[in-house]
């Protein structure tokens, strides 16, 4: 994982950067296709989700997927190093009197672009549930997707700052080739280690069961329901009865007394027939969970918008502002989003080693528990809207100064104002912050609470509203560029504060929809429902008033 990040960044991180200096493309056109790319990275793992739980496996989609994000880094070392897959150098910093890029040149780019976003996407989130495949107990899965956050963050800052100084003050040809060797070296320590990973086997796709759960049910929408347990299909090791949430699925479920072509089952003549092949109250229940999940899910989609407007923004933001730290060393505007990744890894690092033990041995009624998953979301909400806040007033200085500039600019980002970039750092901290909270504590929560045969969907649930979201933030921006003028290709010109302020806005809309989605939902996991019950006082039994003492 650390070394696919740390490729995958070296060219992600830089990418408005390189778009705008080597390809000559306007500041918001480069942030749109950033967004997009960032979008497909994490909304694509779905996919490779899907074809891991149903057919190949975590093993095979990962090592697939590296080789096409191989494949993909290669095609960039190209589009920086062939002069002709590239557009003649802009000779002035006013975008729109430069050459654009022919059409074989933008469909080299985009066909890199595209592979290396695939195969990272394949990876990233498959990596994740492999992993906790390794652990038997909740605790130690939670404590690892704390860690792969931690340990992709870090390689993400490695990757903003080395390999995006290489790009910026050597080449891009060498800062691309550093990708592809790091993506190399993932894939061969990945391989390595093939004889120690207990590998879960898929048992065929668990989207067709779940599918034709409704298709049955709606088909027996007439059928009466019985409360009897024996009146449904049950699997082996699974005797509960169906819950009377949504209870129309459960028809799914119901024996009946004729040939069952709905779910495949033997003419039924007693109680003690054949049991259905793919109508159990399992995969009613199954559903059931997933339907559960999906208010919780939907927050995830205005929390990450936001984070995605401001990831972008902020690299633009940065492009106009003064970047000189010494005499010798100017800061990459393409690395500003490293301060997020590190405020991300100092955070989880405090929480899991400082402050969850610290809280484990309060007087609580927890007994030793750490906050819950839910709760470790609902703060990392409240992180982020604090960020946008922080986004907006900073914005408002940087305008105010603006003003006052006289230097000359860069390409696509006019006048460089005298203000250092180094007033966007609070801002990122925070949402840093918000997101060692939310990410990991979503991350656990789907994998925890998604059926079994879902796990990889689980972890991929998340990268799939973060996907969402990128895709979201360019609607939003070109929403906002088209009813305002708060986004011209000048951003000096525009009120760049006002966007954050509306971000501000929709995240606190956001924020209240998911205390209510929160406070709704009840844990469905058992090991959940044990420190729950662990946590409440013992039960008062009162003895029968029959003369004994």
């Amino acid at each position: 994982m650390a070394f696919l990040t740390l490729s995958a960044g070296g060219w992600i991180n830089n990418l408005i950067v390189y778009l705008i200096q080597e390809f000559n493309m306007k500041s918001i056109s480069a942030a749109k296709i950033f967004n997009f790319v960032n979008g497909s990275v994490t909304m694509l793992p779905i996919v490779g989700a899907v074809v891991a739980d149903s057919f190949f496996g975590c093993f095979s989609v990962i090592w697939f997927s590296s080789i096409l994000s191989l494949l993909g880094v290669v095609v960039m070392v190209l589009t920086a190093a062939v002069k002709k897959l590239q557009p003649p150098t802009c000779e002035t910093i006013r975008s729109n009197l430069c050459i654009q890029p022919t059409g074989l040149q933008y469909a080299v780019l985009y066909f890199g672009l595209s592979l290396a976003s695939l195969g990272t996407a394949g990876t990233r989130f498959t990596i994740a549930t492999i992993g906790a495949d390794q652990f038997a107990a909740q605790k130690s899965q939670g404590i690892f997707f704390n860690w792969y956050i931690f340990t992709m963050y870090v390689a993400t800052v490695i990757s903003s700052t080395g390999i995006v100084y290489v790009e910026d003050n050597a080449s891009w040809t060498l800062g691309f080739s550093l990708c592809a060797a790091a993506n190399i070296l993932g894939l061969a320590v990945f391989l390595s280690g093939i004889r120690f990973y207990s590998l879960v086997t898929p048992r065929g796709s668990p989207y067709t069961s779940l599918a034709r759960v409704i298709v049955v049910a709606v088909r027996r929408r007439r059928m009466i329901l019985s409360p009897k347990s024996e009146d449904y299909y049950h699997e082996e090791n699974y005797a509960s009865n169906p819950t009377p949430f949504f209870s129309f699925l459960n028809r799914a479920a119901l024996r009946t007394e004729e040939v069952d072509t709905d779910c495949g089952s033997a003419t039924e003549k007693s109680k003690s027939t054949k049991k259905s092949k793919w109508c159990t109250v399992r995969e009613v229940e199954d559903l059931k969970r997933v339907i559960k999940l999906v208010p919780l899910w939907s927050t995830g989609l205005l929390l990450c918008t936001p984070l995605a407007i401001q990831l972008s923004l902020s690299i633009i933001q940065a492009l106009t502002m003064d970047r000189q730290l010494t005499s010798h060393f100017k800061v990459p505007s393409g690395s500003m989003p490293v301060f997020i990744l590190i405020s991300t890894s100092f955070t989880i690092l405090v929480l899991d080693r400082f402050l969850f033990p610290f809280w484990s041995k309060l007087p609580t009624r927890r007994r030793g528990q750490p906050p819950s998953l839910l709760r470790r979301v609902g703060v990392g909400h409240a992180f982020t809207i604090i960020s946008m806040a922080i986004s907006a007033i900073v914005e408002s200085k940087r305008l105010q100064s603006a003003a006052a500039g006289n230097k000359s600019g860069v390409g696509g980002g006019g006048a460089v104002v005298p203000m250092s970039a180094m007033w966007l750092v609070p801002q990122l901290a925070a949402a840093g912050a918000g997101e060692a909270l939310h990410f990991p504590a979503q991350i656990a929560l789907y994998y925890q609470e998604f059926p079994e045969s879902m796990k990889s969907t689980a972890t991929a649930a998340v990268a799939m509203f973060i996907g969402i979201a990128f895709y979201m933030s360019n609607g939003v921006i070109d929403l906002v560029g088209k009813a305002t003028g708060w986004l011209p290709d000048d951003i000096n010109e525009g009120r760049l504060d006002y966007v954050y302020w509306l971000c501000c806005v929709l995240g606190g809309l956001n924020f209240v929809y998911f205390l209510v989605c929160a406070s709704l939902y009840e844990y469905q996991n058992i090991d959940e429902s044990a420190a729950a019950a662990e946590a409440a006082p013992p039960p008062v039994i009162k003895a029968a008033d029959d003369g004994v003492d």
